[in-house]
């Protein structure tokens, strides 16, 4: 299991806890597991249209409301047409 450290500087995916998904290049980390995202977009999805990227540039996510961080393989994923995907949105994490 990688550790957040180590996926500094590289393209990462992150689901929140309310459901969002944003991706961006990971520049920061802290105790608390607060992210700093550069050139980060959040990716919305939809059942009817594709994907809709909205781009966010710099970000930060407070680290209580992470549910998710992988790498993601930057290749691949620019072989995705996003709006040829159609997928319900993500439901947020409910205790």
């Amino acid at each position: 299991m990688a550790s957040l450290e180590s996926l500094i500087n590289k393209f990462v995916s992150v689901v929140t806890q309310d459901g969002r998904m944003i991706v961006g290049t990971l520049k920061g980390v802290d105790q608390a597991v607060n992210l700093v995202l550069d050139k980060s977009h959040e990716r919305v999805f939809s059942t009817d249209t594709g994907v809709q990227v909205e781009v966010l540039g710099l970000y930060i996510i407070r680290g209580d409301n992470i549910a998710v961080v992988g790498e993601v393989d930057e290749v691949e994923d620019a072989e995705i047409d996003l709006d040829e995907v159609k997928a319900a949105p993500i439901p947020q994490v409910i205790y």
